[in-house]
């Protein structure tokens, strides 16, 4: 495949889980594991579980937290329950298929899964700026996690390549652009100091709903600069 999928694992509470991701990733012939922060120790039950996946779980990549796995992505989606929703995900499985399928040669989808008994933290979902969700009955939402990483992993694989688009940029620059551009909003009394969060969680949304590449972000990082330097004079 000439785009990556990275499979990345927040906290993951069961070692077996983790096993079971591997099985499934190989059986669709994904790759790419990372586990983010604090997790059990996988061996020996992990590799009880991989059940012929041992080469994953040998090059899974351990980082300290969520951002270090995503620095480098060009479209980061996290994976929600449907269960008490009041916005529609950006993606079903099929949904990002497609999109997957239309990034350019060597970019990365990082494709996020929150720990088995709490999910995702609110920071955690506004880092990745993208979700996405498997329609479940809304009688039982929620899905054991290695299930859910099949179900992405199968849709994923079924898609043929697209027509290519824009080279994204990287999610550590978008995340730089964020960062500057809450700090200027604040500045000019934008948003609230005591909850800035309230407005520029929708900011966000917008800018993950553009795809920025890495010329537009270096555009906007352009006009901030040029405002903060008005400002200072």
């Amino acid at each position: 495949m000439t785009t990556s999928l990275r499979i990345v694992l927040v906290e993951p509470r069961e070692a077996g889980n983790v096993g079971a991701v591997a099985r499934v990733m190989k059986n669709f012939g994904f790759r790419d594991l990372w586990i983010a922060g604090e997790h059990p120790e996988l061996l020996p039950v992990a590799g009880w579980w991989a059940s012929g996946a041992d080469d994953v779980l040998e090059t899974v990549t351990f980082v300290p937290t969520l951002f270090d796995a995503l620095r480098d992505a060009h479209l980061v989606v996290a994976t929600t329950s449907s269960r008490g929703r009041t916005t529609p995900a950006d993606y079903t499985p099929s949904e990002l298929a497609a999109r997957h399928a239309a990034l350019a040669a060597g970019e990365t989808l990082a494709l996020v899964f929150g720990r088995e008994d709490s999910g995702l933290t609110r920071e955690e979902l506004v880092l990745c700026g993208r979700t996405a969700v498997i329609p479940t009955s809304p009688e039982f939402p929620t899905m054991n996690l290695a299930q859910s990483v099949g179900v992405f992993c199968y849709e994923l694989s079924t898609v043929a390549a697209a027509e290519k688009g824009r080279p994204l940029a990287p999610a550590q620059l978008v995340e730089r652009l964020h960062e500057r551009a809450e700090a200027l909003l604040l500045e000019v009394g934008f948003l609230q100091e005591n909850n800035p969060d309230r407005i520029y969680d929708d900011l966000r949304a917008i800018a993950g709903r553009a795809d920025l590449d890495e010329r537009e972000v270096t555009i906007l990082l352009g006009i901030i600069r040029q405002i903060e330097w008005k400002l200072r004079r």
